[in-house]
């Protein structure tokens, strides 16, 4: 089966990769994939593929059915959507829509499991059950469009009882793959603080309550709580302040914004509380108001151990135990989380990197790019995946 697998991913592999470097030319934001949608489905159409569309408005679902349809069905999972970037690539696939770049490599993702549908659908006297494919928009930008598509009923009708996903990894080389049993990406919440005090000319500060004093100590504070918290993996980052004042001005308010991330749901729900206590205690000190919003974000995402253990073992079968990787705990987020908290599910990573070539550069910047080697591996795994779980 390897083999069979094998040979067919080269065989489509120019296909492929010129599909990919199509929706790479074509990058939309998150919500509004209309041409990427279009695409993908002009694609199987070509290949006399049905398809399901419309689900979370772009999204796309196929169904394959092997021998014995009713046994089990498997989710293979990709992302389409774009991010709000300028790209910098001097390449004949570069974005031709300014502003906006494939910079997380979800054309990569869309590409590849294209892929899979055609090796799987040439193969589909040789595996048993069904397969649904699941092409998704908005993974950049909450509320994403996992939790849309589950709220439509994309697990359902067949009932999905397994669930892969494969995502870029500039920091792996070429030819290699990473696994994570257990928890392994963070939750992300988005929080926004607005500190009003009374503004007045620098000078006079008896006639002034100046709200960056308490949004120094807010900071601070802040980021003391949480920076000894080891044991649980947490972030906390304020990344904008905006006072508009002046050096002889003071201003009325502060806005701040910021994330925070943690691998543990419950310890989540404590930190949102212990948040709120903090900037109470800055308001009373400094009396003034703090609003502090929480956004709450995607969940925390927990690879199932066992469906993640037997998909090492068959990685090594397809690619060999030397090039197959232990991956870290990340406090980077995914919507791809939603499905993990439905079904047991496994969220790997596909290297993309060669040093030698230069390709180096990380996700969601201006001169991410792939070795587009990592399509000929990351189709055929992945098929190799489905056929084997």
């Amino acid at each position: 089966m390897i083999n069979k697998i094998k040979e067919i991913a080269e065989n489509i592999f120019e296909d492929i990769v010129q599909i990919r470097r199509q929706i790479h030319k074509n990058p939309e934001l998150s919500f509004n994939e209309y041409e990427t949608s279009a695409y993908i489905k002009s694609i199987l159409k070509s290949w006399r593929i049905p398809y399901i569309e419309g689900i979370a408005d772009t999204g796309i679902v196929v169904l394959l059915e092997g021998n014995n349809s009713a046994l089990k069905t498997l989710a293979l999972r990709a992302d389409f959507d774009a991010l709000p970037i300028i790209e910098e690539n001097d390449v004949e696939y570069c974005s031709q829509n300014k502003g906006i770049m494939h910079a997380c490599g979800h054309d990569v993702h869309t590409a590849a499991l294209l892929g899979v549908v055609k090796i799987l659908d040439t193969l589909s006297k040789e595996w048993e059950g069904s397969i649904k494919f699941i092409f998704q928009p908005a993974e950049e930008q909450y509320p994403g469009g996992a939790q849309q598509m589950i709220k439509e009923g994309v697990l359902e009708n067949p009932k999905v009882q397994k669930m892969f996903g494969q995502h870029v990894f500039p920091e792996l080389e070429v030819g290699k793959v990473g696994f994570c049993p257990g928890k392994y990406m963070a939750s992300a919440d988005e929080i926004q603080i607005t500190i009003s005090g009374s503004g007045g000319h620098a000078a006079l500060p008896e006639t002034y309550n100046n709200p960056i004093i308490a949004a120094a100590k807010l900071i601070i504070s802040l980021e003391e709580h949480f920076l000894p918290c080891s044991n649980i993996p947490a972030v906390f980052a304020i990344g904008f302040v905006e006072a508009n004042g002046y050096c002889n001005v003071i201003p009325d308010k502060v806005e701040l914004k910021g994330t925070f991330r943690t691998i543990d749901e419950d310890y989540r729900c404590l930190a949102h509380i212990q948040m709120q206590e903090i900037a109470n205690k800055i308001a009373n000190k400094y009396n003034l108001d703090v609003h502090f919003k929480i956004y709450k974000g995607y969940p925390s995402l927990n690879n199932d151990e066992k469906l993640t253990s037997q998909a090492i073992t068959c990685a090594k079968e397809y690619m060999g135990d030397e090039n197959v990787v232990d991956l870290s705990l990340r406090m980077t987020a995914e919507d791809f989380a939603y499905y993990c908290n439905k079904v047991p599910s496994c969220f790997y990573r596909l290297g993309t990197a060669n040093n030698a070539k230069g390709i180096t550069h990380g996700l969601h910047t201006s001169q991410f790019d792939i070795d587009e080697d990592a399509l000929r591996i990351g189709m055929g795994l992945m098929a190799y995946l489905a056929i084997k779980s």
